[in-house]
């Protein structure tokens, strides 16, 4: 279950304390703490990643990070997946991939782990919205579900063998079974 830790008196301050395992996120001025990852959720989010920037960095169109933090307005979230488009991705002086990113990801990728707060989880996913995210993944290993999220569109519901919405130009084709099938163990035949 995520829980609220404490309060701070400011974006500022909560940015100076050290990162923890699991993430603390800033919320309106609190400081909420996500669940520790478990198995289903870190396989998902290894496979995703994994396909993700296969296709995404061998094109220089996209590139997903796990647990990276954006801090845009009053808020510093660290979504399970941030997929930035390549020309966005933030660089530091030495043309490097910066530490901070102030901007908000292209793509916003959250897989639900067991007692977390759909609501709370969404209330990110509708800031992200907000703050300039293309496209939105909620991921619910427990029915095997894909919520997707677009700027001023209605959310939709994708299972099994439906495709889902990618973000665009990233050329890749996936289902909701397809993301869940990652959670088998391999075999060889």
């Amino acid at each position: 279950m995520v829980t609220t830790v404490s309060q701070c008196r400011s974006l500022a301050e909560f940015l100076q304390q050290p990162e923890t395992t699991p993430a603390r996120e800033y919320i309106r001025g609190q400081i909420v703490q996500k669940p520790m990852p478990k198995g289903k959720h870190s396989r998902l989010q290894a496979k995703l990643l994994e396909r993700i920037n296969q296709v995404g960095e061998a094109t220089q169109l996209a590139y997903g990070f796990p647990e990276l933090r954006w801090t845009v307005g009053d808020r510093s979230l660290v979504p399970d997946i941030a997929v930035f488009r390549w020309h966005r991705i933030p660089l530091d002086e030495a043309g490097e991939f910066a530490n901070d990113f102030s901007i908000a990801p292209d793509w916003i990728i959250e897989i639900l782990s067991p007692n977390q707060q759909p609501n709370q989880v969404i209330g990110k996913i509708l800031y992200g919205l907000e703050s300039g995210t293309e496209l939105a993944w909620l991921i619910d290993p427990g029915d095997r579900s894909v919520l997707m999220f677009q700027p001023r569109e209605q959310p939709q519901l994708r299972i099994e063998d439906e495709p889902l919405t990618l973000l665009s130009g990233l050329d890749l084709n996936l289902t909701a079974a397809e993301i869940f099938n990652g959670l088998k163990l391999p075999t060889t035949p």
